[in-house]
Order: structure tokens, then C-alpha cells, then sequence
């Protein structure tokens, strides 16, 4: 299946220069939306990637993540903005182009020793991702991998992210 097909482009969104790759098309097209759950199983097993947890990031990464820990068998962990979960939370601070942002998980969530594999939507600058594996490494979790399923080679996110496999299913 052809999913670039599936994503649509919207120029000039969030703002004029940008190429916004939208998924919301390829989330409404059932056939698509179960190849892609699938095809990410299987470049995980593929890539030897055995995972206790699946953690997805706020919000998309749920989308895929959940339906992911599913299909492996693996539990499956939010990671939040600041302020959305209701118990005592793991945090870390990291830096955008302009300020600064905050991830959260629950304190009970993960444990040390815990393999983890991290899934998002889409990998840009590598910024969330990256915050996202420092805090599971603070905690003590072995990451054993990313999952995306857009990768934005150009602005080379992978440089920023640990020495894991790192799987993408459509590459522009």
C-alpha cells in the first residue's frame, strides 16, 4: 500500500513556507490505518525490537502507540505535556526554536530495566523524541527503539536521538 498516498499536504500550514504533512486523512481510511498499525509491527520485529512498554507521545503518538503495545504484546505508556496527568510525574524541560516545553510521565509508570519503545507520528528536528528518550533513560528504562511513521529527512531528527533502531514508514 502506497501510504504517502494516504497523507495529505497542506501548504502553508501552521505557518507560510511550511509543508504540513496531515495524517488525519490516512487515520479515516480503514484499510490504510490497519497497514500502517502492521507494517510498524513489522519493521519492529524485523529490526529485533522486543519492547515491555510501547510509549507514545502526546498526542498522535497515542494514535499509533496504543494499537502497537496491542499487536506486540507490550503495555503502553502516555507521555505528556505539562500539567495533563494526574499523579505524581517524572518530568524534563527541553528547548524549542523559541522557548522552552515539558514532558511528563507517571512516577509508577516504568521502572528501571523496563526495554521501552518510543512512537510518535512524525520525526522532525528530533526534539521531542529526544527529550522523550532522556527521560525514560533517567528513569532508568533500556530504550530499545523509535517508531515514526512520517520521517522529515531533511531536518535530520535522527542525529538528535540515541543509538537505537530507528524505524520510519514514509520518508520525505
Amino acid at each position: 500500500m502506497d501510504l504517502k498516498s494516504l497523507i495529505r499536504d497542506i501548504p502553508d500550514y501552521p505557518k507560510p513556507g511550511i509543508l504540513f504533512r496531515d495524517i488525519t486523512t490516512l487515520l479515516r481510511n480503514p484499510d490504510g490505518l490497519r497497514y500502517t498499525i502492521d507494517f510498524l509491527m513489522d519493521k519492529c520485529i524485523s529490526a529485533g525490537i522486543r519492547a515491555d512498554y510501547v510509549v507514545g507521545m502526546e498526542s498522535r503518538g497515542f494514535i499509533f502507540g496504543a494499537p502497537l503495545a496491542y499487536k506486540l504484546g507490550a503495555g503502553f505508556i502516555p507521555v505528556r505535556k505539562k500539567g495533563k496527568l494526574p499523579y505524581l510525574v517524572h518530568s524534563i524541560e527541553y528547548a524549542l526554536e523559541y522557548g522552552t516545553d515539558c514532558l511528563e510521565i507517571h512516577q509508577d509508570a516504568l521502572m528501571p530495566g523496563n526495554r521501552v519503545l518510543i512512537v510518535d507520528d512524525l520525526i522532525a528536528t528530533g526534539g521531542t523524541a529526544g527529550a522523550t528518550a532522556k527521560l525514560l533513560q533517567q528513569i532508568g528504562c533500556e530504550l530499545v527503539g523509535f517508531g515514526f511513521i512520517i520521517e522529515l529527512r531533511d531536518l535530520k531528527g535522527r542525529k538528535h536521538l540515541p543509538d537505537v533502531p530507528i524505524i520510519s514508514l514514509v520518508e520525505y
